[in-house]
């Protein structure tokens, strides 16, 4: 792929991913009427919809910032551990397909995200060291 398609499907995925969890982090921090059926389901008590709700509301803008990378791989980890937390959940409650599906999608989802996002800066790292090496010698350099 181009480098220009690798940036414009990074940030189209990973926007759409970010309005996602974004709003099902404020779903669980308002209590959604569904989301207290499912943990009831699950066998969770209800408060951890506040804490998830916190932690994707804040992985999301993790994720969206360009400025820290060790901020935005603990945001896909803590996604990557919620979604095979939530798909274990329901297989092991027998929740079927339509219980362990979702989680796994969304998870597979991030994963072309995090993949995208990681070709967007290798491209991104390659392009800035090439300009590097192109500058005439009596150019001052960045560092």
């Amino acid at each position: 792929m181009k480098p220009k398609t690798i940036k414009t499907l990074y940030w189209v995925i990973t926007i759409i991913f970010c309005v996602a969890m974004l709003l099902d982090g404020i779903a669980g921090l308002n209590l959604a009427e569904e989301g207290k059926k499912a943990l009831h389901q699950l066998g969770y008590p209800n408060y951890i919809m506040t804490i998830t709700g916190i932690a994707k509301i804040l992985g999301a803008i993790a994720i969206l910032q360009t400025k820290y990378d060790t901020i935005k791989e603990w945001a896909y980890a803590g996604f990557a551990i919620d979604f095979i937390g939530a798909a274990a959940s329901w297989a092991f409650v027998g929740g079927g397909m339509m219980g362990v599906l979702p989680p796994l999608v969304a998870l597979a989802f991030m994963f072309v995200a995090y993949f995208l996002w990681k070709r967007y800066e290798q491209n991104a790292s390659l392009t800035q060291s090439s300009s590097l090496l192109q500058k005439p010698m009596g150019e001052a350099s960045n560092f």
